[in-house]
């Protein structure tokens, strides 16, 4: 049995790759710009310095977020067009104008008031850095809208038609404002904050227990565990919402995060755990709550839902992936939901600042945050599989059509003119170490003759010279080779 990968299961692992990696600094910087807004109106407001402090140093968080983000998009856009050229050629034109709109509203207000935002403290006056710092945090918002805009129409397609195997837009308001947008936008922000809100509150509790007590420190832990104890439990409703319109939507989605596979009548048992099996078509040491599927999804005690076995097999998502990465995402989610209401219970009992215990449990849900927004995005996109336009077009058919008599020309170019020239340079490397080592040979006397002549040059021609000597050994040999020619003429 051949195991090797395809050019195809190539792209797809570099392209899964590349917007993992990306998409934890947008997270961040979305989140901490609001944060630092926040911070700049209570310095404002209160007049009080540590407000200002913590606007210093989490300003450099966010610089340092920002420009990761940015750099890891562009290689993003690449791979767009060229590992994935057949969707370019599909889809854009509705997901490149989406994408340009994100530049010129976003892009380029957060560009335009950054350097305002962080160089800009002794140069303008405190309202209008404010101000800078407003439209920092509001361009972040902006690029999360349109972006989602852009993966919510592949999720559910709408407002358009297909022409000569291309999409024609028939009405935009349809396309940005599709059936799972306004969830998944609100989904995505939130995840955002919470995402900031739990780095923030651990680098609280890493200064907490190193003995720090400054004003500081406990203002950043505070508002911090206020704003998850806010948002987690919002952000568990809203996912509700989501799976609601997800099941209405994407049935199949739902049915491979449950591991369900027979339509079971009279209400659904919820899999809390398992290990779904593909070829079996079974999820095998399944532990199940009766009823409690349908309770969840439908929200009522004997609703109906789909199992797997009613698609067919070439359209059905990897339940096991699904599976477990909607459990991590949402057992993560529940721990944020317990730490924020301890936290509570710990002001309370005026035991915030001075608990041990409580600030390393903190400091270790620090990353909580970005492992479970990569958990939902692969519970997204691996959910949506086997369609890269949902329900329209196929992943397979979204890639660079790569045919076998194009990788031959390949391998044939590669055997008959790049490994000859490594040879070759090989050669050159060696024959110049020869050369600079003062090898004895036939020819020594004429290399000394050579070598002398050259040392009677010009001073300006020998510093040239000199310059190129540095730069390449190959490259010197090839000077004085040619310089020889010349004598010998």
């Amino acid at each position: 049995m051949n195991s090797a990968l395809s050019a195809f299961d190539l792209a797809r692992i570099q392209f899964a790759f590349t917007v993992s990696f990306h998409i934890v600094f947008p997270a961040l910087s979305i989140g901490l710009a609001s944060f630092i807004a926040v911070l700049e109106w209570r310095w404002l407001k209160t007049g009080k310095a540590y407000y200002k402090d913590l606007c210093l140093f989490w300003s450099k968080i966010f610089a340092v977020a920002f420009g990761m983000g940015v750099v890891s998009g562009v290689v993003m856009s690449y791979q767009f067009g060229t590992n994935w050229s057949g969707f370019s050629s599909f889809a854009g034109p509705v997901t490149g104008p989406l994408l340009m709109y994100e530049v010129m509203t976003a892009f380029f207000l957060e560009a335009g008031f950054l350097g305002i935002m962080l160089f800009g403290w002794q140069r303008v006056s405190p309202r209008a850095h404010f101000g800078a710092t407003l439209m920092v945090a509001v361009g972040t918002l902006i690029s999360t809208f349109w972006i989602l805009a852009s993966n919510s129409w592949m999720q559910t397609p709408q407002g358009f038609e297909v022409v000569n195997g291309r999409v024609v837009p028939l009405d935009w308001f349809k396309i940005i404002f599709n059936p799972s947008f306004p969830y998944r936008l609100a989904h995505m922000a939130l995840a955002a904050f919470i995402v900031a809100g739990l780095v923030v509150a651990a680098v609280g509790a890493w200064h907490l227990l190193r003995g720090r007590r400054d004003p500081a420190v406990k203002k950043m832990f505070s508002m911090a565990l206020w704003l998850l104890l806010i948002l987690t439990p919002i952000q568990a409703v809203v996912g509700d919402q989501h799976g609601l319109n997800t099941r209405k939507y994407q049935p199949a989605k739902i049915a491979a995060i449950e591991g369900l596979w027979e339509t079971e009548k009279g209400g659904t048992a919820l899999n809390l755990f398992g290990i779904p099996d593909m070829q079996a078509e079974t999820t095998r040491y399944a532990v199940s709550i009766p009823h409690l599927g349908s309770l969840i999804l439908t929200h009522s005690w004997d609703g109906e839902i789909r199992g797997l076995k009613e698609f067919p097999p070439q359209d059905r998502p990897n339940s096991t992936v699904v599976f477990w990465s909607f459990r991590i995402m949402a057992g993560l989610g529940t721990l944020m939901i317990l730490m924020s209401t301890v936290a509570w219970v710990m002001r309370r009992r005026e035991r915030l600042f001075e608990s041990k215990w409580f600030q390393r449990f903190v400091l270790a849900m620090g990353p909580t945050g970005f492992i479970s927004l990569l958990a939902g995005w692969v519970t997204t996109e691996a959910g949506r599989q086997p369609w890269v336009v949902y329900g329209v077009m196929r992943t397979s058919q979204a890639r660079l059509a790569v045919d076998h008599p194009a990788g031959r020309h390949f391998a044939d170019d590669l055997r008959g003119r790049v490994l000859p020239r490594v040879r070759h340079r090989r050669l050159l490397h060696a024959q110049a170490d020869a050369l600079g080592s003062g090898a004895a040979g036939p020819d020594a006397e004429r290399r000394a003759a050579s070598h002398a002549e050259s040392d009677r040059a010009p001073p300006a021609l020998r510093r040239r010279s000199d310059d190129r000597r540095r730069l390449s050994p190959t490259f010197t040999h090839h000077l004085r080779h040619k310089k020889r020619e010349r004598q010998w003429t």
